[in-house]
């Protein structure tokens, strides 16, 4: 690291894969235009993700269930979430993930016809997937898609009250789901066992339950869609150096295509980043951060540290104990599982739906620009 730490960066309009790639051999903190110190190596990261005690994840004024918890609280609330989420509570819902892959992916035209694995391929699988998981209606898809797009355009503007205005906008949509009553003699959905959950003794309140199914949907929905992009776009890169990749995916078993997926995403992690605030003057990356610093883990750029990851070579298996694609820590990705099970399935289906997978002719793949990672356009035409 040199002497001189930068301050007042700016990443706006830049594709932050790209720039902390830049900073990070020289650099493993710096100092956003924001006021936000930055790590940007495996270690540092690590460390702080860790150090539950010195950086805290209370770092919204909106309430995050589990998110932007700490301590005993963040526990409590973390148990009940995590029995949704195990793989015993989520095998009932494979086939019909894989049901919803299959018949999109026998959808997708061909004929020469351009696809944009992002949105046409990867966002309405998120959407239905998630209903599906959920037992949300149907009725919401055309909504939600049209809302992800929104939600999308108000992160990248980086305008306050466009954000606002699309999260007021989801918690909208979301009460309309917990305003359904469920229907006698059929099995509670998702969403309505969740209302019927208890914590200290009493139910969760309104607030508790958009603010789950917020993290368990608008995030995860727009997550789900830039990492199909990503896995695709790599498909169509990597053909030109290995011709058979295609063939070799089909073949492979539900673990070794988990690990592969997970190597893909480490190298371009489209989530880029947490936050966390300093309870105290933390020392941290040579520097000394004062109490009420706010921080960001930046998980990109700690995933393709070639410090941790042999000068960042494609190992499935060898970078898989290091990989930070879901975290570490307390704070851990609680949907681990449902996030690899529906991209592992969704990739499935395409390797076994269609026989080849091409960039579309005179179409450049297009990058997403800060604060979002990944590819906003991946145009494609599958035979």
């Amino acid at each position: 690291m040199t002497d001189h730490m930068p301050d007042d960066l700016s990443a706006v309009g830049r594709d932050l894969r790209a720039y902390t790639d830049e900073l990070r051999p020289q650099h493993a903190i710096v100092k956003n235009i924001a006021g936000e110190w930055v790590l940007l190596r495996h270690a540092e990261v690590v460390a702080a993700a860790l150090d539950h005690e010195r950086f805290s994840s209370a770092v919204s004024r909106y309430l995050q269930v589990p998110n932007g918890l700490d301590g005993d609280e963040h526990s409590r609330y973390r148990a009940l979430i995590d029995k949704y989420l195990t793989p015993a509570a989520l095998a009932p819902f494979v086939p019909e993930f894989e049901r919803i892959a299959a018949e999109l992916v026998s959808s997708l035209p061909r004929s020469g016809t351009v696809i944009d694995a992002v949105h046409d391929i990867g966002a309405v699988f998120a959407v239905r997937a998630q209903f599906a998981w959920l037992g949300w209606p149907q009725a919401l898809e055309a909504q939600l898609l049209e809302w992800m797009q929104q939600n999308h355009a108000a992160t990248r503007s980086g305008e306050q009250a466009q954000t606002a205005a699309a999260a007021e906008h989801f918690d909208t949509i979301i009460r309309s789901v917990l305003a359904i009553e469920p229907t006698a003699n059929e099995a509670l959905t998702v969403t309505q066992q969740l209302c019927q959950e208890k914590i200290d003794g009493r139910l969760l309140s309104e607030a508790e339950l958009v603010s789950i199914l917020r993290n368990w949907t608008g995030g995860d929905l727009g997550s789900m869609a830039l990492c199909i992009g990503v896995l695709v776009a790599y498909l169509i890169t990597e053909q030109a150096h290995n011709p058979e990749l295609l063939q070799q995916l089909r073949q492979a078993s539900n673990k070794e295509l988990e690990l592969f997926i997970d190597e893909v995403l480490r190298l371009d992690n489209p989530f880029i980043s947490n936050r966390r605030v300093t309870t105290c003057p933390v020392h941290i990356a040579g520097r000394d951060i004062p109490k009420g610093a706010r921080v960001k883990l930046n998980w990109t750029s700690a995933n393709r540290d070639s410090r941790v990851f042999a000068e960042n070579s494609f190992k499935p298996k060898q970078h898989a104990a290091n990989n930070l694609v879901y975290g570490i820590g307390k704070h851990v990705c609680p949907g681990r599982t449902l996030a690899t099970w529906q991209l592992r399935i969704a990739l499935q289906a395409l390797l076994q739906g269609i026989d080849s997978i091409k960039q579309a002719p005179n179409l450049a793949l297009e990058r997403e620009v800060a604060p979002v990672g990944g590819y906003h356009f991946v145009p494609i035409v599958v035979s």
